[in-house]
């Protein structure tokens, strides 16, 4: 089962963010707490971590503008 990796709202008036960067690489092993990847607002650049074990699958792509509650990838347990 799949774990949706998705786009966090941060604030009460956003409603979009960019992403910045993966910082585990597709297929990579990650645990609860680890540092997943980047995103950016026009108020702050923060990082995000991983609410599960797993499997990492990317589906976003660095540049790119996604709506909060946007799917970027999926942890496989």
């Amino acid at each position: 089962m799949a774990t949706p990796v998705v786009i966090p709202r941060l604030g009460m008036t956003m409603t979009e963010a960019t992403f910045v960067e993966w910082l585990v690489p597709d297929g990579g092993t990650v645990t609860t707490g680890d540092v997943l990847y980047r995103i950016e607002t026009d108020k702050v650049e923060t990082d995000c971590e991983a609410t599960t074990s797993g499997t990492l699958r990317h589906k976003a792509e660095a540049g790119e503008v996604y709506p909060v509650g946007a799917l970027i990838g999926e942890i496989e347990s």
